[in-house]
């Protein structure tokens, strides 16, 4: 089986299950990079490895030879790419194709509604109901999006994105994110890491430090990141006098943020509904880390059962956000029996090479003529999740069903 990934381009989300693709398959497994990658995740230490990889295929540089490889390959998963013209032809002939996309609709489902909206979803997505295109959605609101324009009924299946996974001692971890201040008292490590932007909402964990330090919680919490809110951040930690309870480290490389996050007991994850995945998600709940995070975010219904391995608060909510983020600074073993379960959640199912063998194994069926789905997991029927249900998913026993 020739399998080919076609995408924008590849960062270190994405390398380590296509590296478990590539040993499976070796030369016949390929990544197709359409573009060079944005400043900005560059300078964060994105794309670092990007040079050492002996599957890549690069379009702008090869366009001929890629067109070519995509043709002729088995199966071929389309991810990040907005232009058509890669896609159109295998889909004109016939070929198996394996969408992987995130929302259609991110700032609300009522755009469904719009003529000229309707009419290029049709063209790129409806019309191919009865072909052998399937849908891969890259966060538990995707598949209800991809409902209303009528696409892909039946084949939408949950999938997200796959960074590294570590293994660990967890008692080994969990004594190194014990910390004592400079009076040696107990003091709890809290982490927030990725842009300054207003969809990610950062000053929810600067208002909560403020709220922990009215409470008398022994805390402290480490910024891992910059952007456009910066300023306001800083001036918000001055204006209320909580410059010995936070630092702000500045962009990290992905290395250094996954040790902020094995010596942390607690991820804030505050972004709002713009947010198709997060993968910082996985990487925390895989440095069992007790995370409080927003229903809103694509990754968190399908990776999070609240109270189960972590929390989960109404998007918009922040007293909500606020009283999970007090609760846990005051439950240590709460703490502990979340991060534990997000842990094993991750390193059990959630991994890249767990993910490239159920990729392998769906792409056999499909090319033998049929769909295997796994119960549950990566590959799992996708279930139609609306935004506005996301909390009370998070909630239900049975994570199998819709909402």
């Amino acid at each position: 089986m020739r399998l080919t990934i076609v995408s924008n381009y590849i960062n270190h989300h994405q390398i380590p299950m296509a590296n478990a693709l590539y040993q499976r398959l070796g030369a016949d497994f390929a990544f197709i990079q359409t573009s060079t990658m944005e400043e900005d995740r560059v300078k964060m230490g994105w794309g670092s490895e990007v040079n050492a990889i002996p599957y890549l295929m690069l379009f702008y540089k090869e366009s001929e030879q890629c067109a070519k490889w995509i043709m002729d390959s088995d199966v071929v998963v389309f991810g990040g790419v907005e232009d058509e013209s890669y896609i159109k032809p295998r889909l004109n002939a016939g070929k198996i194709v394996i969408r992987a996309s995130e929302r259609l609709y991110r700032e609300g489902q009522w755009k469904s509604i719009s003529p000229r909206g309707r009419k290029k979803k049709y063209e790129d997505h409806t019309q191919y109901a009865n072909a052998p295109v399937y849908l891969l959605c890259h966060g538990a609101y995707v598949a209800s999006d991809f409902a209303l324009v009528h696409a892909y009924p039946e084949k939408k299946f949950v999938w997200g994105y796959f960074p590294a996974v570590n293994t660990y001692d967890l008692d080994r971890l969990f004594e190194g994110k014990r910390h004592l201040n400079q009076s040696g008292k107990s003091e709890i490590r809290i982490l927030w890491a990725g842009r300054f932007l207003k969809l990610k909402h950062p000053e929810y964990a600067i208002k909560a430090a403020r709220f922990l330090e009215q409470q008398n919680i022994c805390f402290h919490l480490d910024m891992v990141g910059d952007g456009e809110l910066a300023g306001t951040l800083l001036e918000l930690v001055r204006n209320w006098h909580l410059e010995h309870r936070v630092t702000f480290h500045g962009f990290q490389p992905p290395q250094e943020v996954r040790h902020f996050m094995e010596e942390a007991e607690i991820f804030l994850f505050t972004s709002n509904y713009l947010e198709g995945w997060g993968a910082v998600l996985n990487e925390s709940m895989n440095s069992a880390c007790a995370v409080v995070a927003g229903s809103g975010i694509g990754a968190v219904p399908f990776l999070i059962k609240h109270r189960n391995n972590g929390l989960v608060y109404k998007t918009g909510h922040y007293h909500e956000f606020q009283e999970q983020v007090l609760t846990l600074c005051q439950n240590e073993e709460l703490r502990r029996k979340l991060g534990t379960s997000a842990y094993h959640t991750i390193v059990k199912l959630w991994n890249p090479k767990e993910a490239a063998d159920r990729l392998y194994r769906f792409c056999e069926g499909l090319i033998e003529g049929h769909v295997v789905p796994e119960k549950e997991g990566p590959l799992s029927p996708a279930p139609l999740i609306a935004p506005r249900k996301g909390y009370q998913y998070t909630r239900n026993a049975n994570t199998g069903r819709g909402l």
